[in-house]
C-alpha cells in the first residue's frame, strides 16, 4: 500500500484550507473539512503538471481516503478571506540542505507555472466573475510581484523599491538559505516574527499557483 498523504487543515468559521504537508503549493479551500479535502484531491493533477518533474514520485491520489489529517489549525479572519495564513506545526522543523534543495525546486516550479499561465493569457481578456469582479492580467502580475516582495521581507530579506521580479525571487532564495542556516533570527529588528523556511516556501508557492490557476480558469471561455 502507498503511504498516506499527510495534510493539515486550517479551519476558519466560513472556510477551511487543506494543505499537503510534503507538497508546498498544493493547498485548496472548501466550506468545510470535507470540501477542502475534495478540492485538494481535484487539484492534484494540476499540481503535478505545475511541478513539471521538480520532484520525483509525485502521483495524484485517486480518492480522499489517501489523505491523513496530521494537523488541525485554528484559522482566523485571513482564512475566511481566502488566504491560508496559519503555519502547520510541521513547518517549525529545521530544514537541512537536502530539504532546502527540494523546497527550492518546488518553489521555482510554482513560480514557473505562474509565468507560463501569465504568458499564455497575454492579449486575452480574462473572464469576469459572476458579479463582474476579478483583476486584469496586468494587475494580477503587479499583485504577485508586490506580494513576493512582501514575502521576502517577512522571511528577513530585502529588495529596493522597483526591483524586478526575477531579482526578488533570487533574493528570496538567498534569504531562504540564510534563514535555514540560522543567519537570520526568528524575530526582526522591529519585533516582527519571521516565517520559517518551510512556511515561507509553502505560502509563496501557494500564492503563485493560486493565481496561475485563476488566470488559466479565467482565460478559458
Amino acid at each position: 500500500m502507498s503511504q498516506p498523504i499527510e495534510v493539515a487543515l486550517e479551519i476558519g468559521r466560513k472556510r477551511t484550507f487543506a494543505t499537503a504537508l510534503e507538497s508546498p503549493g498544493w493547498c485548496r479551500p472548501g466550506t468545510d473539512e470535507d470540501g477542502a479535502l475534495e478540492a485538494l484531491l481535484a487539484y492534484a493533477p494540476r499540481y503535478q503538471a505545475a511541478l513539471e518533474g521538480a520532484v520525483r514520485g509525485f502521483r495524484p491520489p485517486r480518492s480522499v481516503s489517501s489523505f491523513e489529517v496530521a494537523d488541525r489549525i485554528r484559522g482566523n479572519a485571513g482564512t475566511d478571506f481566502g488566504a491560508p495564513g496559519a503555519p502547520p506545526k510541521d513547518d517549525s522543523r529545521p530544514a537541512s540542505a537536502r530539504d532546502l534543495a527540494r523546497l527550492e525546486r518546488i518553489l521555482r516550479a510554482c513560480w514557473a507555472a505562474f509565468d507560463r499561465a501569465s504568458a499564455s493569457a497575454e492579449g486575452i481578456e480574462l473572464r469576469k466573475g459572476p458579479r463582474g469582479g476579478g483583476r486584469h492580467l496586468a494587475k494580477i502580475r503587479a499583485h504577485v510581484l508586490e506580494s513576493d516582495a512582501a514575502y521576502l521581507g517577512v522571511l528577513g530579506g530585502w529588495a529596493a523599491l522597483g526591483t524586478g521580479h526575477d531579482e526578488i525571487r533570487e533574493a528570496f532564495i538567498e534569504a531562504l538559505a540564510a534563514r535555514a542556516r540560522g543567519e537570520l533570527p526568528d524575530v526582526g529588528p522591529r519585533g516582527g516574527k519571521r516565517r520559517s523556511p518551510r512556511f515561507a516556501v509553502r505560502y509563496a508557492a501557494w500564492h503563485s499557483l493560486d493565481h496561475a490557476w485563476e488566470i488559466e480558469d479565467r482565460a478559458t471561455n
